[in-house]
């Protein structure tokens, strides 16, 4: 059987961080409308609200979620499910019981492999020891904590609802209840940060021996507070920035974790599968409001309005036993539903994918797989291009792989745009 990811988006979380540009919005702002709403018991919000509304609202959008898997499933038959994502927003706010029950959806209608790898994000100060218990009961077995900052002071300036200390209390009682899969965001060049306090960071979280450690540096994108108020911080300059990116390599190396993505490190064994999938262009589905797909070289993006959401889910059940009315299988713009535009991909635009996102990985790109799925040869497309990262020693070809030099993750930005064909 083919190989197929999931990715649930749960777009609920206590409070926007002030730099977040996700597809998420604070708990009580009512994304569904009563009329929407449906009463599994048990699929509400597990944490004390201002009132009945916020249970009404996750529960709405959970059963939609369980509507929608439900409704795709026949499309995925001939795939075996390796790994399961939830993210957000703040997948860890749902009750256990809605965990559980979209879980169960999945394994009643699609075949999951043995191992499969079930992640799901945590933000500290929104889970309990019980509520970490019922997970690993349900089948998830792998947790991605979001940290940031081992600072206090960094937390406040970036909107974090949790310290250090609560950041500790989430990390023991996961490993407490099981877990023995742990991975930890850290964010470098935030406002106020200092390469000596990044340091401690880096070295207080490897201290404490996760299996995975995923650090980024800070973006400030466009419309956030964050962006709006920078001229109120100081932030790293730009040799500062690149100290932190240089340290985050070398202090994780010393400490046990290999660096198997640009921005991504773990210990033997606990490479995160999901995101392997992205950057090697396998099938993956996503659920939930303004969730990703791309299957068989086809892309598509579910609606991010939860109104459209809606009514997207409401035209699945309508369309299930029908054609959608035009060629590619996408509904006609008058339709119930509006399903979204399904982008098939150029071959062009699948060999680009395939260089830009490959080489986000150290091992690189085989030159096998590229004559493979392509039917040509790596030089025959990329010849002159290869030929000019090599003699800047930005790429590295060893046996069957070509990858990213030092000096090209460096620069990776504007080696992956070399690869583009138009």
């Amino acid at each position: 059987m083919r190989e197929l990811s999931i990715y649930i988006h749960i777009p609920y979380c206590v409070r926007k961080c002030l730099y977040c540009d996700f597809l998420s919005f604070p708990i009580g702002s009512g994304l569904l409308t009563d009329s929407t709403a449906m009463t599994d018991e048990g699929s509400g919000l597990d944490r004390k609200g201002p009132g009945g509304q916020i249970v009404r609202d996750i529960e709405s959008y959970v059963n939609l979620l369980k509507r929608e898997i439900t409704l795709e499933a026949d499309r995925y038959s001939g795939h075996q499910v390796i790994s399961v994502f939830w993210g957000g927003g703040t997948p860890s706010l749902l009750g256990t019981a809605a965990v559980t029950e979209v879980i169960e959806t999945l394994r009643n209608r699609y075949h999951m492999a043995a191992d499969v790898e079930i992640t799901i994000e945590a933000n500290p100060g929104t889970v309990t020891a019980d509520k970490l218990r019922e997970y690993i009961t349900a089948g998830i077995n792998r947790i991605s904590i979001g940290l940031q900052s081992a600072d206090d002071r960094e937390l406040a300036r970036i909107g974090r609802i949790h310290d250090y200390r609560a950041f500790l209390e989430t990390y023991k009682m996961a490993r407490e209840a099981g877990f023995g899969n742990i991975n930890i965001d850290l964010m470098a060049a935030l406002p106020g940060q200092s390469v000596k306090s990044y340091e401690e960071t880096l070295r207080r979280v490897a201290a404490l021996c996760p299996e995975h450690i995923s650090a980024y540096s800070l973006i400030l994108e466009e419309g956030t507070p964050l962006y709006e108020r920078q001229g109120e911080y100081r932030f790293p300059t730009e040799e500062e920035d690149r100290e932190m990116y240089l340290l985050t390599d070398s202090c994780l190396a010393s400490c046990g974790y290999h660096r198997y993505e640009i921005s991504n490190y773990a210990r033997e064994g606990f490479e995160c599968r999901h995101n392997k999938v992205y950057w090697q262009r396998g099938d993956y589905v996503g659920f939930g409001l303004g969730a990703a797909s791309m299957v068989d070289n086809i892309r598509w993006s579910n609606p991010t309005e939860p109104e459209k959401y809606v009514a997207y889910v409401t035209g699945l059940e309508k369309e299930s036993d029908k054609t959608t009315g035009e060629e590619d299988g996408q509904a006609s713009a008058g339709k119930t539903g509006g399903f979204p535009v399904r982008q098939i991909l150029t071959g062009e635009e699948q060999m680009e994918e395939f260089m830009f996102l490959g080489l986000r990985m150290m091992c690189g790109v085989s030159r096998r797989a590229f004559q493979e799925q392509f039917g040509r040869q790596i030089e025959e497309v990329y010849g002159e291009v290869l030929r000019k990262m090599y003699r800047q020693n930005l790429l590295v070809c060893e046996s069957d792989h070509i990858k990213l030099t030092t000096l090209g993750i460096d620069v990776s930005n504007y080696v992956m745009a070399e690869f583009l064909l138009v």
